[in-house]
């Protein structure tokens, strides 16, 4: 075949097709989802066709990369901040079925009572507010009429209903963090969201005993300073975490009670601090609850002393409580300055755990470990009581010199292994 006589027409005459303009719409929409938001915007440069395509958005993110400037890398004024807020609303097109607002550190907070009034009116389903540390951030009222929503995180917010506010009855998850909020109100809240699944609660002010009732409740993690949580009717909770908790000593407070209601719960995770306050409970700490949690398979004990006399004791009757154990994480903090807690006098001899057999065991991990006794006790311990072990691994403090960590690795291969399968793992590069 002869090519064209005139090339150089030909060439200027034809130009390749446009893909980005010919692309379905929905496939457009796919893409920019998949953005970040100031780069879905940046698309609108792209073609004609691509001009407005980010402006009917459902899902908005406008975080910490938003408030940069480009020239000099600073963060953008609270009055720009607002202005590209509801600029973004004017040009939008269609419904927000989730809205992520992430305000830095700013030296006030940018008005959101139009943006919440707007998101409320336009099917919001998923909302996340970190707004900055600047005093209170009082929501707007307009907050409890997004009946729609299935996903909400509030940060850094002054929490106040309306008095005819009944709940969120499709909410599925609830992220509190730092807000401010009375205790009466937070049972409440929790309580008429009937459907309510993931639970997540960070509030650093000291509040009242708390009662949560949540029967579709998975799962549930909390750090603050209440005076305590008491969970009830929660059926089918089946993660728990109190770590960095400020409980107070309750009158009466019975521990098997506490935790008979957990029928479903199969990964558990305690700090120090919790632990304390469930070992001073009662005068003795009990051997092991009344009855065996089997649904129990993951347990991790973060900060505990060994040292602590109570603090060991609730340790053990919590690991010899959960007979089907399959996962066993301790991470040990030896500088325990509570006055409360004297030195162990607890025995760990193996011999005296003649009850105990974890025959479901196959993964221990141990953090910080320096080589103390009451280490070494419990590592032989294990070893001797879990006959389905398959890994322990072990994670040497800092501290611990390299004469005194061959001497330490020595004495743990003389120990008695229930399982023929058990290897000993040192992960000496993790500090």
């Amino acid at each position: 075949m002869m090519p064209p006589k005139d090339t150089k027409q030909y060439c200027y005459r034809t130009s390749p097709p446009d893909i980005f303009s010919n692309l379905p719409e929905n496939v457009i929409d796919e893409i920019l989802i998949c953005l970040p938001f100031k780069d879905a915007v940046r698309t609108s440069v792209l073609s004609k066709k691509w001009k407005y395509n980010w402006c009917r958005l459902p899902e908005l993110t406008l975080d910490r990369t938003i408030w940069t400037s480009k020239k000099d890398f600073s963060l953008f004024s609270t009055s720009e901040i607002t202005y590209i807020i509801y600029h973004i609303l004017i040009l939008h097109d269609g419904p927000i079925t989730k809205y992520i607002l992430d305000v830095p550190r700013t030296r006030s907070c940018p008005k959101i009572d139009g943006l919440i009034y707007f998101l409320s009116m336009n099917g919001i389903q998923h909302l996340v507010l970190k707004l900055p540390l600047c005093g209170l951030n009082k929501l707007p009222s307009s907050l409890f009429t997004c009946f729609q929503l299935r996903h909400l995180t509030l940060e850094n917010c002054l929490i106040h209903p309306p008095p005819a506010f009944d709940g969120f009855d499709r909410l599925i998850s609830l992220e509190l963090h730092d807000v401010t909020i009375s205790s009466k109100f937070l049972e409440s809240l929790i309580y008429h969201c009937p459907l309510l699944e993931r639970l997540v609660l960070r509030i650093p002010q000291h509040l009242n005993v708390v009662e949560i009732k949540a029967p579709k409740l998975r799962s549930f993690k909390f750090t603050g300073s209440i005076q305590f949580i008491t969970l009830k009717d929660v059926p089918l909770l089946a993660k728990l975490s109190l770590v960095d908790t400020g409980f107070v000593r309750a009158d009466n407070f019975d521990i098997a009670m506490f935790f008979e209601s957990f029928i479903s719960l199969e990964l558990l995770h305690l700090d120090n601090d919790s632990i304390k306050f469930f070992a001073r409970a009662g005068e003795v700490v009990p051997k092991r609850l009344p009855f065996d949690l089997n649904c129990v398979k993951r347990l991790y004990l973060s900060e505990i002393s060994l040292n602590g006399f109570k603090v060991i004791s609730f340790a053990l009757c919590l690991i010899r409580s959960f007979p089907c154990l399959q996962y066993l994480e301790i991470q040990v903090d030896e500088e325990d300055d509570d006055d409360y807690i004297r030195p162990t006098l607890i025995c760990l001899e193996v011999e005296a755990f003649s009850d105990m057999t974890l025959n479901h065991l196959k993964t221990v991990k141990l953090r910080k470990i320096s080589g103390t006794r009451p280490e070494m006790q419990l590592i032989k311990l294990l070893l001797a009581k879990s006959p389905a072990l398959v890994t322990m691994v072990i994670d040497p403090h800092y501290t611990l010199n390299g004469r005194k960590y061959v001497k330490v690795e020595a004495e743990i291969s003389k120990f008695q292994r229930a399982s023929s399968k058990a290897e000993v793992l040192y992960d000496v590069y993790y500090y």
